[in-house]
């Protein structure tokens, strides 16, 4: 049970860190280099934005539960 609560709370944490990292370098490459993607409705900077965000939370939370995942690996008994 430790070990499946330290594998959802790595990943929250990953998120959590991905999450507003992703939101801003998408916002920066949309408002650069994409600018006529749309996405739910919005335009630009906006809508590479919220992918990054998407997509930050994501990788993130993969990230976290793999940093967690190895510490348990090599945790002493």
């Amino acid at each position: 049970m430790v070990h499946v609560v330290r594998l959802v709370v790595g990943a929250a944490v990953g998120a959590a860190a991905g999450a507003p990292l992703g939101l801003l370098l998408g916002a920066l490459f949309g408002g650069n280099f994409a600018t006529h993607l749309e996405f739910q409705g919005v335009r630009g900077y906006e809508a590479t934005g919220r992918l990054g965000l998407l997509l930050g939370a994501v990788i993130g939370a993969a990230i976290g539960a793999a940093v967690a995942r190895a510490r348990r690996a090599n945790a002493q008994p």
